[in-house]
């Protein structure tokens, strides 16, 4: 994907993540999709969602909602790419699964609020 890229990676501000992330409840909301967990980073987002929708529909219909957030608040450009292509996408059969999905969005993205002994 490096080598296919025409312009430098997105990083994403704390304030640009803040618009992702409601874009993204945008989108659970109006859709109504379950969303369990998230985590924007700065420069990917993870995501535990419940729907009747594949998740590689989820993850573009986040993509398109965030980027447009981004474009009205002149973050970005209507030429600049915000997102690569694809998404890691996975279903989640089982109750034990998605806790442990939620757990590594939420506790394991190396920013944890507290320590542990």
């Amino acid at each position: 994907m490096r080598g296919m890229q025409k312009s430098s990676a997105v990083v994403l501000t704390d304030r640009q993540r803040e618009i992702v992330a409601k874009a993204i409840h945008e989108v659970c909301s109006f859709r109504d999709y379950g969303l369990k967990a998230q985590n924007v980073r700065t420069n990917h987002v993870h995501c535990v969602v419940t729907a009747a929708a594949k998740p590689e529909k989820i993850a573009n219909e986040f993509k398109a909602y965030g980027t447009r957030r981004l474009r009205e608040t002149n973050d970005f450009g209507t030429q600049d790419r915000v997102w690569s292509r694809g998404a890691s996408t996975r279903y989640l059969w089982k109750p034990r699964h998605v806790e442990a999905a939620i757990e590594y969005v939420l506790y394991c993205q190396g920013d944890v609020p507290f320590e542990i002994d």
